[in-house]
C-alpha cells in the first residue's frame, strides 16, 4: 500500500536541479511524478520514480543527499470537492497531513501523494472511506 518517495535536498542554485535529473536520466529512471519545493537556500525534490532504490543510490553515488519515505497514492474521481472530502475524513481522525500534491497515472482519474503524520492510521480511514490506494506495481 505504501510507495516509496524519493526525496532530493539541491542547492538552490543554477544547474543543481538539471544534475538530479540528468542522474535520472543516465540511470534509465522515469520520472512518474514531482514536487520541488525552494527556500533561499536549497530545495527539496520529491518524486515517485519507476526504481526508487536505484534512484537514491545512484544520486548519493554523485554527492546528493537523497533518501526514500513511504507515502500514499490515492486514486480521486474528477467531481467537485473530492479532495476535500477524501482530507476532511483524515483530519477528522486527528492525523496531520504534512503535504500532498498531484500524481501523473496516465488514465481519467485524478491521483494524488499524501504524506501524512500517522501513516497506518491515514491506510485505516482510507480503507474505511473505499478509495482505491494505487500500489507501486500499478505505477
Amino acid at each position: 500500500m505504501f510507495i516509496n518517495q524519493l526525496s532530493v535536498f539541491i542547492e538552490n542554485r543554477e544547474g543543481r536541479l538539471e544534475q538530479v535529473l540528468d542522474i535520472l536520466k543516465e540511470e534509465k529512471i522515469n520520472i512518474i511524478s514531482l514536487s520541488l519545493a525552494d527556500s533561499s537556500d536549497f530545495g527539496l525534490l520529491r518524486m515517485i520514480v519507476s526504481d526508487s532504490e536505484k534512484g537514491k543510490n545512484a544520486l548519493k553515488a554523485k554527492g546528493f543527499s537523497a533518501m526514500l519515505t513511504p507515502v500514499l497514492a490515492v486514486k480521486l474521481s474528477h467531481q467537485v470537492g473530492q479532495l476535500q472530502v477524501l482530507l476532511s475524513e483524515i483530519c477528522s481522525a486527528g492525523i496531520n497531513i504534512e503535504y500532498t500534491y498531484a500524481l501523473a497515472t496516465g488514465n481519467d482519474d485524478a491521483s494524488i501523494v499524501i504524506k501524512a503524520a500517522d501513516m497506518d492510521k491515514a491506510v485505516e480511514v482510507l480503507e474505511k472511506t473505499g478509495v482505491e490506494l494505487i500500489s507501486a506495481k500499478e505505477l
